[in-house]
């Protein structure tokens, strides 16, 4: 490497941008994108031209940067990632955002597969007249990509419910970004001699509350809990066509253990209420 000589006033230590570029394998484009940004500034910008001037250590970074683009992973991080001592932390906050999507991405390939195997969802659908019910409720919020975490947590609360009936989940029928769901235990219908008037004392964290009746359009899905949206699509698809309002709140009847049966054997009652019917 040279010393201090220059060239004009532009030491040789320096590299002017169009070599730099060669170096990192980035375009002249690219590099002034970064400057703009922020993310990687020149050692020298020429107060008459405008043109920009590395330092070789520079390199580096640049190329770091090149990497981690092809790894998709955004701007803001690359820059956290270059100023942090340790970029542990950038880089995992990256990685589990990227497994979240790749997630749901094989999550949507697994439905689309079963649309083309069986088609849109049309279920056999039966109009039942629910009785209200007396349950022990569990209540979390969720995303569409962390409803399983959510309904874990309420199944945590409602272990000592002594009911010997399947659990049943609430959810909206228009999810936001986040909204609430629950989890539902039915009680005994009569209290034990050793219980209070009203029955037996709900876990900490629970409710007791009571499940309205009424009719309820129904059917059956059979297969992973993260597909039970297709068989929602088909009872809402039945309400219009048969001119019924459908209410604001799913429920699902898990009619299977799914610790003890495969996803694609999972079988959960599904249910919309009909306000019109009421």
């Amino acid at each position: 490497m040279v010393g201090e000589e220059t060239v004009g006033d532009v030491s040789e230590d320096l590299l002017p941008i169009g070599r730099f570029a060669r170096l990192c394998r980035l375009s002249v484009k690219r590099l002034r994108h970064y400057d703009d940004l922020g993310l990687l500034a020149p050692a020298r910008v020429d107060p008459a031209s405008g043109y920009r001037y590395y330092r070789p250590d520079q390199a580096r970074d640049a190329l770091a940067i090149g990497l981690l683009r092809t790894l998709d992973v955004p701007l803001p991080m690359i820059a956290r990632t270059l100023a942090e001592d340790d970029p542990t932390g950038p880089l995992t906050e990256v990685r589990d955002r990227q497994a979240a999507e790749l997630a749901r991405r094989r999550r949507a390939l697994d439905v689309l597969e079963r649309l083309l195997t069986e088609g849109l969802p049309a279920p056999p659908v039966t109009v039942v007249d629910e009785p209200a019910r007396t349950v022990a409720i569990a209540r979390d919020t969720a995303s569409l990509d962390e409803i399983g975490p959510a309904m874990g947590r309420c199944v945590a609360r409602l272990l000592d419910v002594p009911s010997t009936e399947p659990m049943i989940g609430l959810f909206p029928l228009d999810p936001t970004e986040e909204f609430p769901v629950a989890l539902a235990a039915v009680l005994p219908d009569a209290p034990d001699a050793a219980d209070g008037p009203d029955g037996p004392d709900v876990p900490p964290g629970t409710r007791r509350e009571v499940l309205p009746g009424g009719p309820f359009a129904t059917a059956v899905h059979v297969g992973p809990f993260d597909q039970v949206g297709l068989v929602v699509h088909g009872l809402l698809a039945w309400c219009a066509d048969h001119g019924h309002t459908p209410g604001g709140t799913t429920r699902e009847t898990y009619l299977a253990d799914p610790e003890r049966t495969p996803p694609e054997d999972l079988v959960t009652r599904v249910q919309i209420p009909l306000e019109d019917e009421r």
